[in-house]
C-alpha cells in the first residue's frame, strides 16, 4: 500500500491511478480517499492520473493524536503533492476537504497546480460570526460533537440517512448501500480525528487563502445542500475566488458526488478540458 510520511513521522496513505494530467482529490468528513471513487475511475478512464489520500486520523492513514487542523491538513497534502512530485496538477475538495485546498493555497501557492474545485465546499467559514452571519450557529456544530462522544456510529448512520444525501426530503429514495458506505468509512477513521475535525472545519476562516487563488477554479454546490449551506458556502466563495465558475445544482444535497455523479463526472472533465 502506498505511503508518504510527514515531518511529524504520521503516514499518509494515497491511491494513484492512472497516467497524464495529475488530478488530486481531498475528502470531506468522517470520510476518506474511497468517497471520491466514482470520479476518479472515471477521469482515470479519461486519460488523466487520478490520487487521492486518507486525511491524518481516517481511513488507513496513522491515527495520530494531533495536527487534527486546517494548517497541518494543508501540510499534509503539500507533503502528498511533493513527494510525488507533481507539476501543473489540478487540486478538487469536497466539504472539508475543499477547506483543506483553500488553505493549502493560503499556504503553499499555486506552483505546483493549474486548476482547482471547490465542491459542496467548506469556505469560508461555516460556523456564525460576527463578521459571518450568514453561517450556523456554534450550537450545531457543538451538536455533532456531543454525538461523537455519545455514539458516533449512530451519529453516522444519521447523517447519512438524513441530510447529507438529501434522503430526509419527501419522495427520496434511500439508498442502504451509500449509507453503509458512509457509515463504514467514517468508523474506519479515528474517534479523536472526527472529533477535532469538527471544529477545523466549521471555525476556520478561509477568506484570505480564498483571495490568494490565481488560476481557473470551479465552485460546484447544491442549492438544497442542508449541511453546508449555499449562500454561505458556494456562493459566498465565488465571490471571493477572482474569475471562479459557479455551478449550481438544483436540487442537489450535500453528497452530491454520488447523488450527481455522472453530472459531477462530465463537469469536471469539462473544465479540465478547457
Amino acid at each position: 500500500m502506498p505511503f508518504i510520511t510527514t515531518q511529524d513521522a504520521t503516514q499518509i496513505y494515497y491511491k494513484d491511478w492512472g497516467s497524464g494530467q495529475p488530478v488530486v482529490f481531498s475528502h470531506g468528513w468522517p470520510l476518506n480517499a474511497d468517497s471520491w471513487e466514482s470520479q476518479m475511475l472515471f477521469l482515470a478512464e479519461h486519460g488523466y492520473r487520478v490520487i487521492a489520500h486518507d486525511r491524518r486520523g481516517h481511513g488507513r492513514s496513522s491515527q495520530s493524536w494531533g495536527g487534527h487542523e486546517m494548517d497541518t491538513y494543508a501540510d499534509d497534502l503539500a507533503a502528498l503533492i511533493e513527494q510525488l512530485d507533481l507539476q501543473g496538477a489540478a487540486l478538487f475538495g469536497f466539504s472539508t476537504g475543499g477547506g483543506e485546498v483553500a488553505r493549502y493555497i493560503g499556504r503553499h501557492g499555486t506552483r505546483r497546480l493549474a486548476k482547482a474545485g471547490l465542491i459542496s465546499a467548506v469556505p469560508p467559514q461555516m460556523v456564525k460570526t460576527e463578521k459571518n452571519p450568514g453561517g450556523l450557529p456554534i450550537e450545531v456544530f457543538d451538536g455533532i460533537r456531543a454525538g461523537e462522544r455519545a455514539n458516533r456510529a449512530q451519529l453516522y448512520k444519521d447523517i447519512a440517512s438524513g441530510p447529507f444525501f438529501g434522503f430526509n426530503r419527501p419522495g427520496a429514495k434511500v439508498s442502504q448501500g451509500l449509507v453503509d458506505w458512509f457509515w463504514m468509512q467514517g468508523m474506519l477513521a479515528s474517534n479523536k480525528a472526527t472529533h477535532d475535525c469538527v471544529k477545523a472545519f466549521s471555525e476556520t476562516d478561509f477568506t484570505e487563502d480564498l483571495k490568494k487563488f490565481d488560476i481557473p477554479t470551479l465552485v460546484v454546490h447544491g442549492d438544497d445542500d442542508q449541511v453546508v449551506p449555499i449562500d454561505a458556502a458556494g456562493r459566498a466563495s465565488a465571490r471571493l475566488v477572482r474569475n471562479a465558475q459557479l455551478v449550481v445544482y438544483p436540487g442537489a444535497p450535500h453528497g452530491l458526488t454520488d447523488t450527481h455523479k455522472d453530472k459531477l463526472n462530465a463537469d469536471l472533465l469539462a473544465f479540465l478540458k478547457s
